[in-house]
């Protein structure tokens, strides 16, 4: 029941951001893991393993939540009994949550570095952290002012814009597609992520590819700001990472669209932004360039071949599929 509350809130979007997404999760399968009645390790296992999978059905493009259930799955591995392998999946979920949250304060503090005083700043949907480096810089004293987008069809840019004012903060709210006419007055470009792929592609809220290229066009520098559990180990291997494709619903009222049948609405979350739009990716481990995207998967993820579609390493859906 804990398992499928917290997937159902996912998949509602009641629950949103990578961050938010990944730290829920993981505390959904130590909940689970407290409360259940298992009896033989095995069938703990098999138990902890299908929570795993229903966590993992509700948002294929959020790369935090498979990194998420790898990291507390793994708690399962050394256990010979009930109560060890408890342990375990509570101690790293613990874990998780808690260095989620510090890396949010870490990526702040190194993001808010690369913010110069008097800067113009342009942000695309409603990311945690990306906020975070912005809101330390405005604390550190700079004066800022910042470009929002209103992130159409699900208006992610009115928590932004909220957050920012609470914070005291400058703020220009726009429609998605002004970004182009305001470029020019930009100096950063500042967006989160919810996958950086091996390349040091990010996949990020629709209309990022756009906000991106229209600053390269314009010389306007883009910083990433992304935790390392949001870059996707798949990729090595020459996967890609499903974008999720939402109900049509969102963008036109289903009364509305029953009248024009000859219309498709396609509604994707998200997009995929080339690695040579981007200038910097901040992560709780340091600012790096994109293309040593590598090194954060195989140095701080902790990421095998081998434990690709190992279903007790929690890997099953990180394909998207």
């Amino acid at each position: 029941m804990i398992v499928s509350e917290t997937a159902d809130k996912i998949k509602r979007m009641e629950i949103r951001g990578a961050g938010r997404i990944a730290r829920a999760a993981a505390e959904a399968l130590r909940d689970n893991a407290l409360s259940s009645r298992a009896a033989t390790t095995e069938s703990f296992r098999m138990e902890m393993t299908q929570a795993a999978d229903t966590l993992l059905a509700t948002r294929p493009t959020a790369v935090s939540l498979p990194n998420a259930v790898h990291m507390v799955m793994a708690g399962i591995k050394k256990a010979f009994t009930v109560e060890e392998a408890k342990a375990g999946i509570v101690t790293r979920a613990d874990e998780f949550v808690t260095s989620s949250q510090h890396a949010v304060e870490r990526i702040a503090a190194f993001g808010s570095r690369h913010i110069r005083d008097g800067d113009t700043i342009m942000t695309h949907c409603n990311s945690e952290v990306a906020l975070a480096c912005i809101i330390a810089a405005h604390r550190e004293g700079k004066e800022i002012e910042v470009f929002a987008t209103e992130v159409r069809p699900r208006n992610q840019g009115l928590i932004t814009i909220k957050t920012l004012n609470d914070a005291g903060i400058k703020t220009n709210f726009i429609v998605d597609s002004a970004v182009r006419s305001f470029i020019s007055d930009i100096d950063l470009v500042v967006v989160g992520a919810d996958a950086v792929t091996v390349n040091g592609a990010v996949v990020n809220k629709i209309g990022t590819s756009q906000v991106a290229h229209a600053a390269v066009e314009a010389r306007v520098n883009v910083m990433v700001a992304a935790e390392t559990y949001k870059f996707a180990p798949r990729t090595i291997l020459g996967e890609l990472i499903k974008i999720e494709e939402r109900a049509g619903s969102e963008v036109l009222p289903d009364e509305i669209a029953k009248t024009l049948p000859n219309v498709t609405v396609r509604n994707p979350a998200f997009d995929v932004t080339p690695a040579e739009y981007v200038d910097l990716i901040v992560t709780e481990k340091g600012a790096i360039p994109p293309q040593m995207a590598y090194v954060i998967i195989r140095d701080y993820l902790g990421w095998e071949i081998g434990e690709f579609g190992d279903p007790l390493s929690g890997t099953g859906g990180l394909n998207g599929s």
